[in-house]
């Protein structure tokens, strides 16, 4: 036989019945975490550059920036030549981010079309400026004078050496005969010129460089003017439409230049991923890149550049889907 509630009895036992699944609900919504989708987590490479220029502290100091913001991202970091040597990790899967020249990434897409379409930025970062360093005494004043020298150039895979070809042929020279070109990385070029195994050396890097700083405590040392080269350098092209007339301000290095500010040439920097990045993990990364540049910028002074109105000027990559989130949001 099927006992039947009495009506006043029944409607209690629904209403109680419907309280507890309300608590319950709260209960669960108190315990799960807020909306959205779930913190990002994994493993990351991001590679950066050689061990003492400006690239690879930028990369130290953005990884802590990165523990705290993404606590459950394993973030390492990869050492490299430089920004086509950047450019090759990313695209051959071996990293997840990299930081490359905007003329280095327009050279991948020139050479190597299909693999650059799948490039994305996340930011602008800051500018690289051209630095030709001499010994104090050296009569070159320009790098129409490199004749015959012995002169550091970067080493292969590196943007140094992209942009340097390109200035060196600006000043009417021949990179392979008229130059002795070594081609060695910011992490030696500067005890080779301390040691009188070279006579000028090329750096292409944020201002300041530590490496600049530490060989002119060393030796006195000079920067040579590189503006004028600009004309001949535009003249080369399509290739060339990424680098502008800039100028070190005369407290780049303050012990080098002696209160005068030097022409030279100057060249952006991304932060580049590929398409296939997760959106959220681009976006969040993305976040942290902008906010940390207070932090980051008290050691390493180019970072100060980072801002949130120009870091969407990535041309000519297209902004990562998750980067154009970040931005859009910071919208007023």
């Amino acid at each position: 036989m099927v006992s039947v509630l009495p009506r006043t009895g029944g409607r209690r036992v629904l209403l109680a019945a419907a309280a507890a699944l309300t608590a319950l609900g709260l209960l669960l919504w108190w315990l799960l975490p807020l909306g959205g989708p779930p913190a990002p987590g994994g493993q990351l490479t991001l590679t950066t550059g050689v061990r003492s220029g400006v690239y690879a502290r930028y990369g130290e100091l953005l990884k802590q920036d990165l523990r705290r913001d993404l606590p459950q991202v394993d973030v390492r970091l990869m050492n490299s030549a430089g920004s086509l040597d950047n450019l090759a990790q990313l695209t051959q899967g071996n990293a997840e981010f990299a930081i490359a020249t905007v003329d280095a990434v327009a050279e991948l897409q020139r050479l190597k079309p299909r693999e650059a379409a799948r490039l994305r930025a996340c930011a602008r970062l800051y500018d690289d400026y051209m630095q030709l360093v001499v010994p104090a005494g050296s009569t070159v004043g320009s790098a129409k004078d490199l004749r015959k020298l012995r002169v550091g150039v970067g080493a292969d895979g590196s943007g140094v050496q992209l942009i340097t070809r390109r200035l060196v042929a600006a000043a009417g020279l021949d990179f392979d005969r008229d130059i002795e070109a070594v081609r060695v990385g910011i992490d030696r070029m500067p005890k080779l010129l301390e040691d009188g195994e070279l006579d000028a050396f090329f750096w292409s890097g944020g201002l300041p460089t530590s490496a600049v700083q530490q060989v002119a405590r060393r030796m006195p040392v000079r920067l040579v003017q590189l503006g004028d080269l600009i004309p001949a350098l535009h003249r080369q092209g399509a290739r060339t439409r990424h680098y502008r007339a800039a100028v070190m301000p005369a407290d780049a290095y303050p012990q080098v230049q002696k209160g005068q500010a030097i022409r030279t040439i100057a060249v952006a920097n991304l932060l580049v991923t590929t398409d296939r990045q997760d959106p959220v993990l681009t976006e969040a990364i993305t976040r942290t890149v902008i906010k940390s540049r207070d932090r980051i910028g008290t050691e390493v002074h180019a970072a100060q550049k980072v801002d949130l109105r120009t870091a969407v000027f990535t041309d000519p990559l297209p902004l990562h889907e998750g980067a154009r989130r970040y931005y859009v949001s910071e919208k007023p």
